[in-house]
């Protein structure tokens, strides 16, 4: 029989910080959950955009008169007096320098190469008794200038030295060059122009096919290229950039 004195055992009441506790931490979970899902979500979508992208190359072209000339004029005499053969040479080059200053151009944008003689005697190679002259030489005055049209102006002209009787070379190495140098300056409406030509064959493509342009997933700019503009007119210049930049396709 229990005894009635002995007092009943307390009920043990729940503590109140644990529903609170495990509040939080359902909290917690169901926030990590969220932003799980999201980022995959992001994750699926940023995978499927690298599987939509198309890819543009962009053209610009413009034609540009050339800047620069380096025009040589080679002149050749031959003889069996080196020494004689030498100040023919000089006076034939001196000449040429009193021409060309004659026609306009600037003594400071001329010069004038040493002589160059060739005994054919000396060589190890060849008839010796092969020609009529043991020597013949070869000297070359430069021109260097801004001035395109001078030089463009005076080429025709060189007749009039033949007429004197000066032989003046004729091969590939004493042709006029005609150069382009303000590349730079026009550097950056080409790219302009070929990043936004690049633009508008990617916003077709994805109007064609029912996407809408998105950002740009790479790009690259080509080379830049200078070629004469045609073989009779050396003196335009083609310039010529193509820009090749990648789209993502929402």
């Amino acid at each position: 029989m229990q005894d009635s004195s002995t007092p009943p055992a307390p009920v043990r009441r729940p503590s109140p910080r644990r529903p609170l506790a495990a509040t939080i931490l359902g909290v917690l979970l169901g926030l990590a959950f969220v932003l799980g899902a999201w980022q995959m979500a992001r994750s699926v979508r940023d995978f499927r955009l690298l599987d939509r992208s198309v890819e543009v190359k962009g053209l610009s072209e413009r034609e540009v008169p050339a800047d620069l000339a380096i025009w040589p004029i080679a002149h050749s005499a031959a003889g069996n007096d080196v020494a004689a053969l030498y100040r023919t040479l000089d006076r034939t080059s001196q000449r040429i320098v009193d021409f060309l200053v004659g026609a306009g151009f600037p003594r400071e944008q001329l010069s004038v190469s040493p002589p160059h003689v060739v005994d054919k005697q000396a060589r190890e190679w060849g008839d010796p008794q092969r020609g009529e002259f043991r020597y013949t030489g070869r000297a070359t005055v430069t021109v260097y200038t801004p001035d395109v049209e001078r030089v463009r102006a005076t080429m025709s002209r060189l007749v009039e030295l033949g007429a004197e009787g000066i032989v003046l070379g004729s091969e590939q190495g004493a042709q006029p060059q005609f150069l382009f140098t303000k590349l730079n300056e026009i550097k950056p409406s080409m790219l302009e122009e070929a990043t936004r030509n690049a633009r508008a064959s990617a916003t077709k493509f994805a109007e064609d096919s029912g996407s809408r342009l998105g950002s740009i997933r790479r790009a690259s700019q080509g080379q830049f290229s200078i070629d004469d503009r045609d073989a009779s007119t050396p003196h335009i210049k083609k310039v010529r950039v193509v820009s090749t930049i990648d789209y993502y396709l929402d």
